[in-house]
């Protein structure tokens, strides 16, 4: 009998992570993540979904970050009805993200079936999944905290270490053991933090493994320093304030938006900049920020202090305004600024960041702030590129907005982070490095790096291909 490993998603690309370990034949899932980028092409990626769901013996969430958790209501749908194992806080995120979803894909279906009945045309496009899908799912986790070993499959089990990406987020270390007696010890990073990030704690020191999965989204490039990033964040700020316009920022209703909040509490506390109107234009973020001030197991020591010693929340002050409705958001467009927005989606595809962009990106006055991964394809990595116009529902609009970016923000390991995680690690038995999660010039970077850094053993994973752990 064997144990193998193989992948069902961000094989050779970012989104869309799924990954199966089998032991015995008996298959285990970690992550069902969906795919994002071009709508059409993420959509049939999504509905293409091979995952063999009967078979699985149960299901393991690094995290809840759409691109690792977004496909999980698929799972019961097509006969999965074991468990999906994750920490208390990635268990919260997740119903939230996965519930978010739905009701966007709920909204798309009745938006477009009015819009294909305006033309005459036949629609038959259906949502993946819906609200009830949703909470199937969540009656399905089983929760673990952070070193807690649980059995989760015959000679099968399961330890979470705090990876430092998000609220919860874990590496998973599976200790597998065949019907021959063989054992390995495989650890999925799923996405892996950085040291020194705001709010949650540093990636943890895991224990020696044969295996590594580990995540390459930065596998060719380095994060700039939070210091000078804040520098530039206070300095873009101030000259919004002079020329009364509008900073827009992109990012993720988990984790970024938190972060971004907490480093203008921290610039408008110190008054490094004057306390301007600052708005959450996102339900889901709203939402997390609450989720976030109930795990507070999560946070690192200083920001557990602020709350306990000092009752400070630094998720909120003064300036800031949280959104909720869609007459609040389109209001904001009849607000003269100086004024922050930051909204999701962080890769700027859906939801009402895209509407504040449409609305601002051809007035010189509007800073557009891009503070996370852009993957290829989205409208994003497209501002990134500073294309001189882009597409947005459907027209196409000059981009006369200041593009800027911080990438000290990223909730992701760099190539020279990660390197140094992993020399932080006694492993004197490790064998080989799987790279996941990452487009093929980062992986070839970061593969070179690794060789030269003393990791001989590196493979990229790619479809089609089943890997042997012996």
């Amino acid at each position: 009998m064997a144990i193998k490993f193989y992948s069902l998603g961000a094989a050779q690309e970012v989104t869309g992570s799924k990954h199966i370990l089998e032991v015995d034949g008996h298959k285990y899932l970690i992550d069902c993540g969906a795919f994002q980028g071009r709508r059409a092409e993420a959509d049939k990626k999504n509905r293409d979904f091979n995952v063999p769901a009967p078979e699985l013996e149960a299901v393991i969430l690094t995290h809840a970050h759409y691109d690792h958790c977004g496909l999980l209501p698929l799972l019961g749908k097509h006969g999965f009805n074991g468990n999906i194992y994750a920490t208390p806080a990635t268990r919260d995120i997740a119903n939230l993200v996965m519930m978010d979803s739905a009701r966007i894909q709920a909204r798309d279906r009745e938006y477009l079936s009015k819009q294909a009945a305006k033309k005459g045309e036949i629609f038959k496009w259906v949502p993946l999944f819906d609200e009830n899908d949703v909470i199937q799912t969540v009656n399905q986790f089983v929760t673990i905290s952070y070193h807690r070993p649980t059995w989760i499959g015959p000679n099968v089990q399961l330890e979470f270490y705090d990876a430092g990406h998000i609220l919860g987020s874990s590496m998973a270390l599976i200790t597998a053991k065949d019907s021959e007696g063989k054992e390995v010890k495989i650890a999925f990073t799923g996405d892996l933090g950085r040291k020194n990030k705001a709010i949650i704690r540093d990636p943890d020191i895991i224990p020696p493994v044969d295996y590594i999965v580990i995540e390459s989204t930065y596998g060719n490039r380095r994060h700039e320093e939070t210091d000078n990033a804040l520098k530039l964040l206070a300095e873009k700020t101030k000259e919004l304030v002079e020329n009364k316009g509008k900073m827009i920022i992109p990012a993720f209703a988990v984790e970024r938006t938190q972060e971004i909040v907490y480093y203008f509490h921290l610039l408008v506390d110190k008054k490094i900049i004057p306390d301007i109107p600052i708005y959450v234009d996102s339900p889901m973020a709203v939402n997390a920020t609450s989720i976030f001030q109930v795990h507070p197991e999560c946070y690192d020591a200083e920001t557990h202090q602020a709350f306990l010693t000092h009752h400070k929340n630094p998720f909120g002050f003064n300036s800031l305004k949280f959104i909720t409705s869609v007459a609040e958001s389109k209001d904001l467009n009849n607000i003269d600024g100086p004024m922050v927005i930051i909204s999701a989606d962080g890769m700027c595809e859906f939801g009402r960041i895209t509407h504040h962009l449409a609305n601002n990106i051809e007035k010189p006055s509007t800073k557009i702030m891009l503070v996370g991964f852009m993957a290829e394809d989205t409208l994003g990595r497209r501002l990134q590129n500073r294309e001189p116009e882009v597409k947005i529902f459907g027209e196409w609009h000059q981009v006369r907005a200041e593009i800027l970016q911080i990438n000290a923000f990223s909730a992701h390991a760099d190539y020279f982070e990660a390197t140094e995680w992993l020399d932080s690690l006694e492993n004197p038995k490790l064998k080989t490095i799987f790279l996941v999660h990452g487009e093929p010039k980062a992986q070839s970077y970061f593969t070179q790096y690794l060789n030269e850094n003393g990791y001989k053993d590196v493979k990229t994973v790619k479809y089609d291909e089943t890997y042997n752990l012996d």
